[in-house]
């Protein structure tokens, strides 16, 4: 027997505008303009530029407007006259950009540079190396990763070369080629480990490199002892002074390079560019929002123009301007889609201000005087302020910066937990670990402090922290343990 019910039931879903004004959201300025490229090349509705005859072609539409007859009805699936005459009509729908900032200050084309993995191939011709080495050589630069190291297994590169080339090698004849990417620049390129990278680079040094010798006992034999600053343990095993060791030290922290591989960005990667702007000027702020990477758009005069002929054409009796179904359906599906995603933008840039407006509310002092004013402040204040939903303003300030007079920041950065001090006055944690990093930059290096002593040092200034705190903090300052900051000085 069948049992057969209804059931009422509320459902939300968001509508695919909806969707698409949540993704640009949480876009940051550059990723924004690559989306609003890759829009603009699906939609041929959609062009880059200020529109000159806007205003003038508005107001001869509202003219027409006044004259304007009721559509046939028996076209409604291609009501023209319902989508050139919407409420906020086409003209309407522009995505206006901040073009205040001086040429100068526009971002430049970058020159073209060299990636490191190229660097190295071009570097393969100096080695006496065979048609097959030069396979397991290039196998083994594609493998770098980014810090410059070589962490996958030689068994899997000889598994990778064997099932690529089919070239039948053994891993030992890997491991000689190795040694010998090694030697290029930068030297230690494709080490396993630390301790690999460093060796290397000592060994490549000339022989009468000072604290050479110890530095390099000091890897083979002493390796753990030295990532874990037992100086005295050092002074043991090698038999050697504290002088020596140090000098040792210094060679190691002055001319070698843990990643050989950082810093081979191109300055384009690594260039941020604020979302916002933010200046305080006669007892006011000002607020600019970034738009110099996303083109002012509008509809494209040519198929507007045909939009409003077809409309015109569809008015006379026995109208046909011979233009057939499927293309009228995608002008119309195109023409949508184009003023969605002009509203996105729009949409987009409102909201991004009003949390940017509420943030500088809640920020004053630090938006007056800089680093030390910030107070403590959570998602959910900004978003009682501007009225909208926690999520909402967590999309808006994730991967968004803004510049101030006192540098750019991430807009995460203005967001902490609160403290209080004995005299009753909140702070946020952020402050207290700057304070943290101050205590242990002052702090003597060969007796730094533990983290029970910068708790008491903290107290003395009015913040009550338990030591279990502070080492939370300094973990998250990716400062090391008291033994591990400790250096050696020679009187």
């Amino acid at each position: 027997m069948l049992n057969l019910h209804q059931k009422q039931s509320l459902q939300q879903k968001l509508s695919p505008q909806q969707i698409q004004y949540i993704k640009l959201l949480q876009l940051p300025t550059l990723a924004l303009e690559q989306r609003i490229k890759a829009e603009m090349e699906i939609n041929p509705l959609l062009e880059e530029g200020a529109d000159e005859d806007e205003l003038m072609e508005r107001e001869q539409a509202d003219d027409l407007d006044d004259d304007r007859e009721e559509a046939d009805n028996a076209d409604e699936d291609y009501d023209w006259e319902e989508l050139l005459n919407n409420a906020d009509d086409l003209y309407g729908y522009k995505a206006r950009v901040d073009h205040s900032q001086d040429e100068d200050d526009r971002e430049m084309p970058m020159p073209a540079r060299t990636t490191m993995t190229e660097h190295l191939r071009d570097q393969l011709s100096y080695l006496d190396l065979d048609e097959g080495e030069l396979v397991v050589a290039d196998q083994i630069i594609g493998s770098i990763d980014e810090d410059g190291y070589l962490r996958r297994p030689l068994e899997s590169i000889v598994d990778d070369i064997i099932f690529n080339y089919g070239v039948e090698i053994e891993e030992d004849a890997v491991e000689q080629v190795l040694r010998q990417v090694q030697q290029l620049d930068p030297i230690g390129i494709a080490s396993r480990d630390l301790k690999e990278c460093l060796t290397v680079q000592l060994t490549a040094l000339p022989e009468d490199t000072p604290g050479r010798e110890v530095a390099l006992r000091m890897m083979e034999r002493a390796y753990k002892e030295f990532t874990m600053k037992h100086y005295s343990a050092i002074l043991r095993k090698l038999d050697i002074d504290e002088e020596e060791l140090k000098e040792a030290y210094e060679l190691v922290q002055n001319r070698l390079n843990p990643k050989p591989g950082e810093g081979e960005f191109t300055a384009q990667q690594n260039y941020i560019t604020p979302d916002f702007a933010v200046e305080y000027v006669d007892d006011d702020f000002i607020i600019t929002l970034n738009g110099r990477n996303a083109p002012e758009l509008h509809i494209s005069r040519p198929y507007r123009h045909m939009l409003q002929e077809l409309s015109a054409e569809k008015k006379r009796p026995g109208g046909d301007n011979g233009i057939d179904d499927e293309t009228r359906k995608f002008l119309k599906n195109k023409f949508e889609s184009a003023r969605w995603f002009i509203n996105s933008i729009n949409q987009r840039r409102h909201t991004m201000m009003k949390v940017m407006h509420a943030l500088v509310q809640l920020q004053t002092d630090f938006f007056r005087y800089g680093e030390g004013h910030l107070r403590p402040m959570i998602l959910k204040d900004v978003a009682e302020i501007i009225n909208m939903d926690i999520s909402t303003v967590s999309r808006v300030v994730n991967g968004k910066y803004v510049q101030t007079e006192f540098g750019v920041y991430e807009l995460k950065y203005f967001f902490s937990e609160g403290l209080t001090t004995d005299s009753g006055e909140e702070v946020s944690n952020k402050e207290v670990k700057a304070i943290i990093e101050q205590i242990i930059s002052e702090e003597a290096k060969d007796k730094p402090l533990s983290d029970q002593r910068i708790a008491a040092e903290l107290a003395e200034r009015g913040f009550n922290i338990a030591r279990r705190t502070v080492t939370k903090y300094r973990e998250q300052l990716n400062i090391p343990v008291a033994r591990l900051r400790r250096e050696i000085i020679l009187d």
